[in-house]
């Protein structure tokens, strides 16, 4: 059948399946009926709930704002679309165009798009992970049983790691009055996203609150009591920290075992795909009828050397699967690249905390407007003479202004009229991130390599 044949008939007849029932699934699920598709579409994914929200359960709902299953996705349309909900994807066939399903079932498809995002990482110490009041937070189920345990008033609330999602947990608590240690391994919260410079400030907004801040340790285990019961986190340095409640923020775990054997190029790094969206098998050959968005997706990105990036942001999960989709019923001619600028926030202890970029690949950083000291600034990071990122404390009115500066590969260090003349801001100094090859709990922009092909990748073939 001709190419251009093809995709009429697929977009009046075709099947397309999508494998995680998230915010990027849901997108995209909109956009390829806004775009004229009209062939069946299945939704598949192993929670129990329609699309939902993920950043208020760090927020607004363990501070008792705002109900868990009250976080529901606003939908932008009807998608009409055969919703397998609670069942999860176990198995792809790539030759017979089939997703194999944890009922028994088996899903055909003529396009494919996985979406199947990450997975809080447990603590791994699989004894100690199952006493109780050991959590992650990742899931509404997560944040109904940690939200009722935090309003049971705990003694002393034991955060592991001080990346965006332990440090809203302990701003959470705080707000709360509830006691609140930290643990985290770098020197100083936020270091793996942000660097030493802007983990400062942060470290003094965790001391201001009144959290006890533990840096440059690690958590050795935790003790339970004879009933099962969490009781103490023991920490590298000698130090035992009481506690009746423990949440584990180690950071994510992309979720593709389920594609051992797949023959797609998926690893613990995530998917690899082109700027189109395309998924690599693990060969390196790109594939046509399977397609990768969100959290789980390992992509270039001309902006930023074509480092091959994964991307935990809110924004680029919607503009992905936006991406997918259009491609997925489109000509080649017609097809775009994925060309977002990642972006992320948080709040935190009062302060509004935004970045653009690729904050990580920052080897300096300029404080462009504000200042560290008033915690309320803009940080530029430079990479190679040129500007790749911005953060702002409580300034986010500069961050459309240093996009574009992105966009453009505009010089560093920076030479704006409008930049502030404090001390601080003059010169470009290290952004001190700390060693890559040392884990750091936090980081929301994951640097893979240049190659879908990466040897440092587990890949699986396909089994014959």
């Amino acid at each position: 059948m001709p190419a251009e044949q093809f995709h009429e008939w697929l977009r009046r007849e075709g099947r397309i399946v999508v494998v995680g029932a998230s915010l990027a699934g849901l997108r995209a699920a909109e956009t390829l009926r806004a775009e004229g598709f009209r062939g069946s579409l299945t939704m598949i994914g192993d929670e129990p709930y329609q699309p939902y929200d993920r950043p208020p359960l760090s927020k607004a709902v363990l501070l008792g704002k705002a109900a868990p299953d009250r976080t529901d996705l606003p939908g932008r349309r009807d998608v009409d679309a055969v919703w397998r909900l609670g069942t999860a994807a176990t198995g792809l066939d790539l030759a017979a165009q089939r997703v194999r399903l944890a009922d028994g079932d088996e899903v055909p498809y003529d396009r494919l798009l996985i979406a199947t995002g990450v997975r809080a990482r447990p603590w791994p110490k699989e004894e100690e992970a199952q006493l109780d009041g050991v959590f992650v937070l990742r899931t509404r189920d997560d944040a109904v049983r940690l939200h009722r345990r935090l309003k049971a008033g705990p003694r002393r609330v034991f955060v592991i790691g001080a990346g965006f999602t332990g440090s809203e947990i302990a701003s959470a608590c705080r707000d709360q009055d509830i006691p609140v240690t930290v643990a985290e391994r770098a020197d100083a919260p936020l270091v793996g996203a942000l660097g030493g410079v802007v983990g400062a400030v942060a470290a003094e907004l965790h001391h201001d609150h009144g959290v006890d801040l533990r840096t440059g340790v690690m958590v050795t285990g935790l003790e339970g009591s004879p009933v099962g019961r969490v009781r103490a986190a023991h920490l590298s340095d000698g130090s035992v920290v009481e506690t009746d409640l423990v949440v584990v923020c180690l950071g994510a775990t992309r979720n593709t075992e389920w594609l051992t054997g797949s023959g797609l190029g998926a690893g613990p790094r995530g998917i690899a795909c082109d700027a189109g969206c395309r998924a690599f098998d693990f060969r390196g050959i790109v594939t046509d009828d399977v397609y990768v968005a969100g959290d789980v997706a390992r992509s270039p990105h001309p902006l930023f050397s074509y480092q091959f990036l994964s991307l935990e942001h809110w924004g680029n999960a919607v503009a992905q699967a936006e991406v997918a989709a259009h491609n997925m019923i489109s000509a080649s001619s017609d097809r775009i690249p994925h060309m977002w600028v990642p972006a992320f926030w948080s709040s935190q202890f009062g302060v509004n905390i935004k970045s653009v970029g690729v904050p990580s690949m920052g080897e300096q950083i300029m404080i462009t407007q504000g200042s560290l000291t008033e915690r309320r600034f803009v940080g530029v990071y430079g990479y190679q003479g040129r500007v790749i990122a911005a953060v702002s404390f409580d300034n986010t009115r500069w961050l459309e202004f240093y996009e574009r500066q992105i966009e453009t590969g505009a010089p560093f260090p920076v030479e704006y009229p409008t930049m502030d003349r404090r001390p601080e801001g003059r010169k470009a100094m290290p952004a001190d991130f700390p060693d890559p090859s040392l884990p750091t709990h936090g980081p929301t922009v994951t640097l893979s390599g240049y190659s879908p092909t990466d040897r440092r990748l587990v890949f699986t073939p396909a089994r014959h």
